[in-house]
């Protein structure tokens, strides 16, 4: 099955993830780190987008960051680019530097910007790269905490959070980073579509914010959901009665995914998915959850669709 577009556009607020390409690593010293944040400060006044946390690892990048009115497509693009080329001239290496696609997931930035801002910063001390936030220098912790001179973060809407006052402000930050939980790589899985990590109403949103851009290129409404649940009906031998129904097996559960998934790249909106399968529109949302196990039955029933 095809990979699913980005979801883009002006606002949208992302947890970025690039990797080094097979795992290498990107950065071998000092002078690479710093020419990297040469390059993101170089795009962030070019493109203005909003730049709230920040990691360098040796072998790959996290960004908390938020786009204007260039995309983060062609902003990731920049800033990859410009770097590979960098460090193959420096180490007299060719190819491709970063992993072929960058992980990135739209989030609730009102239900999710501190707590990512924490993972983010926790990432060296969990690989025991650094016993404490302030001890590791290529994060944004050091900016938050004015042990960095920096003007690459924006740093005004954290503080504002926590208080008026900035130096108040900042001692409550210090305080959220070292108490609590932070969140764990199970709980940034828990997207909706692979795509959105949000509550229900941030994702039904998102959906109808982009309900026009459909997935794969496909047409708008080109199959009724009728014909769509006959060929779930053929490739998943579950019929239209028994999605409809309570049924709860591994089989029946992920015959309602695939249509729910088929349906959403087709155009339809979850409330109207919802109706079609007399579920309430939060089971829509929960069935994209999780979608493990039900791309091949998917590119199937597709690949009946189009060519029927």
């Amino acid at each position: 099955m095809a990979r699913k577009p980005r979801i883009e556009f002006e606002g949208a607020f992302y947890h970025v993830l690039t990797r080094g390409n097979q795992k290498q690593k990107i950065f071998l010293n000092e002078e690479d780190f710093s020419k990297y944040l040469q390059i993101l400060t170089d795009y962030k006044k070019r493109y203005r987008f909003l730049l709230y946390a920040y990691v360098l690892m040796p072998n790959h990048v996290h960004l908390l960051m938020e786009t204007r009115e260039i995309s983060l497509s062609k902003i990731l693009q920049g800033i990859n680019q410009r770097y590979t080329m960098y460090f193959n001239w420096k180490y007299d290496t060719v190819g491709h530097l970063f992993q072929g696609r960058y992980k990135a997931i739209l989030c609730d930035k009102n239900e999710y910007l501190l707590n990512l801002i924490k993972y983010i910063h926790y990432n060296p001390v969990r690989a025991e790269l650094a016993g404490s936030l302030d001890q590791y220098l290529w994060s944004s912790h050091r900016n938050y905490m004015r042990m960095k001179s920096s003007g690459i973060v924006d740093k005004q809407l954290v503080f504002d959070i926590f208080s008026e006052n900035q130096g108040r402000a900042r001692k409550l930050y210090r305080k959220f980073m070292e108490e609590g939980a932070v969140l764990s790589e199970k709980d940034l899985d828990k997207t909706v579509d692979q795509r959105i990590l949000g509550g229900e109403g941030f994702a039904e949103g998102v959906m109808r914010q982009t309900e026009n851009k459909t997935a794969l290129g496909k047409a708008k409404g080109k199959f009724a959901l009728e014909e769509i649940a006959e060929k779930v009906q053929d490739i998943c031998k579950i019929d239209l009665n028994e999605l409809r129904g309570n049924g709860k097996s591994k089989e029946v559960m992920n015959a309602k995914k695939s249509l729910s998934l088929i349906a959403i790249e087709y155009g339809y909106r979850g409330k109207e998915i919802a109706e079609f399968l007399q579920k309430d529109p939060a089971a829509i949302t929960r069935y994209l959850r999780n979608l493990k196990g039900v791309h091949e039955a998917v590119a199937n029933i597709i690949s009946l669709l189009e060519n029927s």
